[in-house]
């Protein structure tokens, strides 16, 4: 999961951009990752219910909700 890019809850502004740091391992409790301002944390996660991806750059803006990779709530919120 190293590199990919998820939807981080936030409390001011409902989602937020990171990218994963370091390799995720089932039974890890913290995701590594770094928000967009560059800021660093360790996100306690649940591993069944893991962070939702966040969609390739090159859909960002795109008219047709279906032709997006990961369909759920951040992603259409930042469509």
């Amino acid at each position: 999961l190293q590199y990919n890019r998820v939807w981080i809850p936030d409390n001011e502004e409902v989602w937020q951009s990171a990218e994963i740091t370091k390799n995720y391992k089932v039974g890890d409790r913290f995701l590594h990752v770094q928000l967009e301002d560059g800021t660093e944390l360790s996100y306690p996660v649940d591993p069944a219910a893991l962070p939702p991806l966040r969609n390739p750059d090159i859909l960002v803006g795109e008219n047709d909700l279906t032709a997006l990779s990961y369909l759920h709530d951040p992603a259409v919120l930042h469509n």
